[in-house]
């Protein structure tokens, strides 16, 4: 095993990739910037930057995956595909069902996701449960780099379109980003567990729609994806003092849902608490209520999300967005 950062991760196994496939390319704006090691060993013609126009670029990435290549496309921000959503809504996911199966999309849609930096509700979103939304759209969302390594390489082996999503707080290249220009006065929570951690020294695919359970516990299940792993496992260990056996599923893919581990996890605890940094309203926590009850598992249950648009003030940020302190109220109301 060795320590690797969280983009640091997926790029090495974007690298390792890439060697075996040549089909694999990549571009975006600044990719040549930011994919730098990239370039310097695959070259300009498999890492390429583009004009200041997502729609272009990314309609142009779904017709090179339809033509056989590859695509990894990088935005800037998940915030970024109101601009471009025509690309993946109205062709990348149903290219396959309106050919009958004989063309696939096999393009890597990469955005950072998520806030906790004072960016405000343009730039912090998550939007994986509208993208869920979508038939035909896969959606990752790893919380520890060797789970983004082995996402990645899974998404880069799959037929249809995947949506990558990396939460920015545990980013280095925003990290780095975000503590210059005065900011390094605003206290960000970065979870370190998240931002830097042990990886494979080979990387594997991961399965696409398995979650991995993180903490065990007897009195609570809670199930997040993301940051909210990382908030959810701060606040076990603070109720655990308090007598309150908190277990911990890490989602890893919106879409595909893992049915089986939510019921299971679910089924023994009969206490549900969803954290979700995406919002409220006809969201994820409310599609794992309906998972529930359509097994027929009856549990009491609440949900820590975002319900509003994000502020960029920091302290009214931290309010709103789920964080230990709104995940500790929720368990102790939920065992009361």
């Amino acid at each position: 095993m060795k320590e690797m950062f969280f983009t640091q991760a997926v790029d090495d196994s974007l690298a390792f990739a890439m060697t075996i496939d040549s089909n694999i390319i990549l571009f975006g704006e600044d990719v040549q910037l930011l994919r730098r090691n990239l370039l310097a060993r695959f070259g300009p013609s498999r890492v390429r930057n583009t004009p200041i126009s997502e729609s272009a670029f990314l309609g142009a990435g779904v017709a090179a995956a339809m033509a056989g290549l590859r695509p990894v496309v990088e935005l800037y921000m998940v915030d970024f595909l109101g601009v471009c959503l025509d690309a993946l809504l109205n062709h990348a996911a149903k290219v396959k069902e309106f050919s009958g199966g004989r063309w696939d999309t096999p393009i890597v849609v990469r955005a950072p996701c998520s806030g906790g930096y004072g960016d405000g509700g343009q730039h912090e979103q998550s939007l994986w449960g509208l993208l869920a939304h979508i038939p035909g759209l896969t959606v990752l969302v790893p919380s520890t780099p060797a789970d983004a390594g082995g996402l990645m390489l899974s998404a880069l082996q799959h037929d249809g379109p995947v949506v990558f999503l990396e939460p920015k707080i545990i980013s280095e290249i925003w990290l780095e980003f975000l503590g210059s220009g005065g900011r390094k006065s605003v206290n960000f929570d970065i979870p370190p567990d998240g931002a830097k951690g042990n990886v494979p020294d080979r990387w594997e695919p991961i399965p696409i729609g398995k979650a991995v359970q993180r903490r065990e516990g007897n009195d609570i299940s809670v199930i997040s994806i993301g940051i909210g792993v990382h908030r959810a496992m701060e606040a076990a260990q603070i109720l655990e003092k308090e007598g309150i056996s908190v277990g911990v599923l890490d989602m890893r893919t919106v879409s595909p849902i893992d049915k089986e581990s939510i019921c299971n996890a679910v089924a023994q605890s009969g206490r549900l608490l969803v954290v979700d940094e995406d919002y409220e309203q006809f969201g994820l926590s409310g599609e794992l209520a309906a998972v529930l009850l359509e097994a027929d598992i009856h549990c009491k249950y609440t949900r820590i999300c975002t319900q509003t648009t994000i502020p960029y003030a920091r302290y009214i940020e931290d309010k709103i967005l789920p964080n230990t302190a709104r995940i500790c109220i929720g368990a102790r109301e939920l065992m009361e």
